[in-house]
Parts: structure tokens; sequence; C-alpha cells
């Protein structure tokens, strides 16, 4: 056996008996250095294709939700906007029966009297069985996400996922799976897609402004230790956790989604492989000991997996670049980057700067910038003006995710994003981690399209208005 030969064995037989990865196995479809492993290749399908998926048009969409902590709460106020016109929410459900209560409370406000359940781990199979439920809405811990939204789907439920939308290669496969057996609609709630300046840049791709697109930076920099650390901050400090059992780039959705989208990922381009690094930990442990007496995790005595920094790089199939970062614990300024490259321009987030290849080297002064701005705003902004004052949520983009998740199942249209790209966003989780824990090697991406990535299509968002 040569060297090359010894070295792949090595890292297959690594591979196979690790453990503390995402829910790796010998069935999972990974490949480094060259070398498929078993599983790589996609499954063979139970189902049919969801891409493009049409149902028949649902004039008041009835809504469920499971999970009512920081992200529910606002998902509860935001759906009830649309009332009665588009939606209703019929039922709502959280573990913790005090805030099932307070947005019971704000929906009846609204004239919506929603059922509640609540008190079991398992109230949510009660609420999901019900007959009058079109939707279901996930928001709770990471976990939860796959087991509910495959339950819901099965019960003949249309399903919304909040980020990420799961954690492993085979949770993945199983929303894949599902979604084309009940030919039920399963998208993930990257609300970041839908932010105004996100929704600027598309539109100037998508007029080639930017001219051969080269390369894209994105990230989820925010420090959430305080959070992370707060007995009143995520429920049984359920992200804490995650951050101490794994080392990866943990939550890309935000950065990278938007990103996706420029490369039109899954439309034309997808991701090849993904090579990670994390940085040494230190910021999280230092806090920890900080602690005082009687903190569930004073004296914390465990490792810490997560590294402070991760950034990851993928390579496209069109031979495009992305870099992308987590940090969640330094006392770095929030930022997602949003950085894309063509050969006629450059744009760059926090804060928001452009440069155009005909009009110097610097970035433009604010006039030639305010142009642009109002050249290429999507038109779905000025369309949702009123109600995005209103309703608002992160700064909009919230509400306009809501609006175009209810509009698209009232006109029984195709949701902007699928089943596809929720696995294909969330695979960079367990990629990344498999690239740290293996000395960085690059990692394939498994094509959970079945090849049906290379028919260009067009993107929800850019159509149906």
């Amino acid at each position: 056996m040569n060297s090359g030969q010894e070295r792949r064995s090595f890292l297959k037989k690594g591979l196979l008996g690790s453990m503390g990865l995402y829910g790796f196995s010998q069935h999972d479809p990974v490949s480094l250095d060259g070398e498929q492993y078993p599983g790589f290749q996609a499954p063979p399908a139970t189902g049919k294709s969801v891409i493009d998926l049409k149902v028949a048009p649902i004039k008041q969409v009835k809504v469920g939700l499971i999970g009512i902590g920081a992200r529910g709460s606002g998902h509860v106020s935001q759906f009830a906007a649309l009332f009665p016109d588009k939606a209703k929410v019929t039922a709502i459900c959280d573990i913790q029966p005090d805030r099932v209560a307070k947005s019971a409370a704000k929906l009846k406000e609204k004239g919506q009297d929603a059922v509640t359940y609540s008190g079991k781990i398992d109230s949510w199979k009660e609420m999901v069985k019900r007959d009058d439920i079109d939707l279901v809405v996930i928001a709770t811990p990471w976990r939860d996400h796959v087991p509910m939204a495959v339950y819901a789907m099965k019960q003949g439920k249309h399903v919304v996922i909040e980020v990420p939308a799961a954690l492993t290669i085979d949770e993945c496969w199983q929303l894949v799976n599902t979604a084309e057996e009940t030919q039920r609609n399963c998208m993930m709630m990257e609300n970041v897609c839908y932010g105004d300046e996100e929704l600027w840049v598309l539109n100037m791709v998508q007029q080639e402004v930017f001219g051969t697109l080269t390369y894209a930076e994105a990230a989820y920099i925010h420090n959430l230790t305080d959070l992370m650390l707060s007995e009143k901050g995520y429920y049984d400090f359920w992200r804490l956790k995650e951050n101490i059992a794994h080392d990866g780039n943990l939550y890309p959705m935000h950065g990278l989604g938007p990103v996706a989208q420029y490369l039109e990922i899954l439309r034309g381009d997808r991701f090849e492989h993904i090579v990670s690094m994390s940085s040494l930990e230190a910021s999280l442990s230092e806090s920890i000991k900080k602690l005082p007496s009687g903190h569930p995790y004073s004296g914390f005595k465990g490792t810490i997996r997560h590294g402070d920094m991760n950034t990851s790089m993928i390579k496209t199939n069109k031979g495009r670049m992305i870099t992308l970062k987590h940090d969640v614990v330094s006392p770095r300024p929030y930022d997602r980057i949003n950085a894309l490259a063509g050969t006629h321009a450059y744009h760059e987030g926090y804060p928001s700067r452009l440069s155009i290849i005909d009009k110097g080297h610097a970035f433009l002064k604010e006039a030639d910038y305010s142009e642009y701005k109002s050249k290429y705003k999507h038109p779905i902004w000025d369309k949702l003006k009123k109600e995005i004052e209103v309703n608002g949520g992160h700064g909009g983009m919230d509400f306009v995710l809501i609006y175009r998740i209810i509009d698209a199942l009232n006109n029984g249209r195709p949701m902007d994003m699928d089943v596809y790209d929720a696995s294909t966003w969330s695979s960079v989780i367990p990629l990344s981690e498999v690239s740290v824990n293996k000395g960085n090697v690059p990692v394939k991406f498994p094509d959970f399209t079945r090849g049906k990535w290379k028919e260009k299509r067009d993107l929800g968002i850019m159509k149906s208005l």
C-alpha cells in the first residue's frame, strides 16, 4: 500500500470510528481526500422531487406553532398580523405554560382564539394531529427540528422550520425524503434572505450589475455569551450545550443563505466541498470561570470543544469560493459580512458599501451609492412598506418572510425556498465538524437534489411579487 492509500485508509477508519460528531456513521455521505465513503451517493428516492412544488391554494392558512420562546413569540405576532384575510393562528404549543398563556392572550386581543398545548414533552404531537392546521411552524431548540418536521409532514401538514433545519446528514435526508414522499412543503425560515440590503444585492446580481461572480464572504458573528450563560436565556442551556459538545460552523445560515441565492446554488451551481478550521477555545471557558456560585455551570470542569472562531471555505461546482465565519463568544460587533465580488462590482456589508469597476477604485460616495440603492431596490420592500413599519421584526425582514410563506400557500405557488435549500445549507454544520476533527481535510457535499441542481430556475423571491 502506498503512502497516499495508507493516509486515506487512516482517515476512513478515523471517520467511521469517531465519536462526538453530529451523528456521523458509516452510512453518512461524506468524502475525504477524494475518496468516497459508504453512503456518499444519494439513497434511492422514495417519492418525487418537490422542486417548484405547487399545492392547491389555501384561502386562509391555518397555522399551528411549536415553540413560543424568543423567536416563536415573534412569529405568533407576525402570523397574527395577517388575520383574517390571509392566515389564522389555530393553535400554539410550548413546554412552558407561561409562554403559551402570554401568546394566547395576545392573540385573543387580535380576535384569534387559539387552542393551547403545554405541560407535556409530546404535547406538540397532539397539536399537529389537528385537522384545522395547514402549516406547522417549528421554533424549538435545534435537536427537535427534524423529528417534529417529519412527524408534521406525515400528518399532511406543510412545515417551516427555524434555522438550522437539521444537524446531521441523516437528518437532512430525512427531511428531503419525507417531503418527497408526502409532497409537502418543508422550508427553512431564513429571514436574512428577505433583508432590504440582501434583496437589493440579489436584484443587482440578477440585473448583471456584478458581472461574472467569483467569490463571496459570509458570517455569523454575534456575541451570545451572556445569553448562553443566562438562566433566563436559552431553555435548559441548550445552545451552550451545543457549543460545549461540538466544534465547527454551528450556525451558518444567516450569512450563507443570501450568498447561496446570489450564486444560484441548486439552480445551476452547487456546493462541492468544504474545508473548515477552528481557533483555540478561550472566551467561553473564561466567562464560565466568572459565574457566581449556585449557577448550574459554576465550577464546570469539562472540555469546551468549540473554538472561538471557525472559518470554513466552500468551493462550488463553477469554481466560485465562499469564506464563511462563525463566532458567538468574542467581543466583536455583530457582523454577517455579506460580501460579494464580481468582475464588474463588489459589495461589502456592515456598513453596506458598493464599488463599481468604472467608477474608480474606492467605494461609491453617498450620492452614487444612493442612486444604485434606489434603482435596484427590491420591489417587495415598497409593496409591503406600511406593513413592515407596523410589524417589523429584525428591521422588517421577519414580516417579509412570514408574508411570503403565507402568500405562497394562499396562491398555490412554490415557496421561495425549499427542502433542498434547507438541507444543503444545514449540512455545513456536520460537514464542517468532520473537517475540523480530521485535521481540516476537504469534505464533499452530498447532492440532496439528486442531480436536479444543474437545472436553471428562477428564485421565487424574484418572481410572483
